[in-house]
C-alpha cells in the first residue's frame, strides 16, 4: 500500500453499488468514491478506474443507477467488489432488488437510498474517470437505516 493510499484510507466514505444495463448484460461494482456535486440541479459524481470494464460501459451507456448501501449490506458490497465477478443479475440473487423504471439498471433494495442517473459530464483524472451525473429520480430513501461506510480498508457500520 502506498503512503498516499494509506493516507486516504483514513477518510471514511459511504459505500454504494453502481449498476448499468447495456445491450448485452447487467454490470455493477462497489464504489466508495461517490459524492453529491449539486443540489440544484441534483447531481452526483462517481470516480471509477479508467481501465475497468464498468467505466468502459458507462462511456457508451449514459443511464445507470447507484444504490447507497446500509450497514447490514457488507456482504452485498463484497459481492460487487470481488475480482472476476459474474453478471450483476447473479450478484443480486437472494437480495431484494428491482429494475429502475427510467434506466433499466438493477437497484439493490434495503439500502439507505437509491438513485437513477444520467451521465452529464465525463472527466479523465489520472488513472480514474469521473462521471458527473444528473439525478433522474430518487428511487427510495430509508433514513431509519444507518449507512455502510468504508474506513481503513474495511466495511463498517456508522
Amino acid at each position: 500500500m502506498s503512503e498516499f493510499t494509506e493516507a486516504m484510507a483514513q477518510l471514511a466514505a459511504g459505500v454504494a453499488v453502481v449498476t448499468v444495463r447495456d445491450d448485452r448484460d447487467d454490470l455493477g461494482a462497489t464504489v466508495s468514491a461517490l459524492m453529491s456535486v449539486s443540489a440544484h440541479p441534483p447531481q452526483i459524481l462517481v470516480s471509477l478506474a479508467s481501465r475497468g470494464y464498468l467505466a468502459e460501459v458507462l462511456l457508451r451507456q449514459d443511464l445507470w443507477a447507484a444504490s447507497l448501501l446500509s450497514a447490514g449490506q457488507s456482504a452485498v458490497a463484497s459481492r460487487f467488489a470481488a475480482a472476476g465477478r459474474p453478471s450483476a443479475r447473479h450478484l443480486v440473487a437472494g437480495v431484494p432488488h428491482h429494475r429502475g423504471p427510467r434506466t433499466s439498471a438493477l437497484i439493490v433494495g434495503g439500502g439507505v437510498a437509491a438513485l437513477e442517473l444520467e451521465t452529464a459530464q465525463v472527466v479523465p483524472a489520472g488513472d480514474h474517470t469521473l462521471f458527473v451525473a444528473s439525478v433522474l429520480a430518487v428511487d427510495y430513501v430509508t433514513a431509519a437505516l444507518d449507512p455502510l461506510v468504508r474506513l481503513r480498508g474495511r466495511y463498517r457500520p456508522v
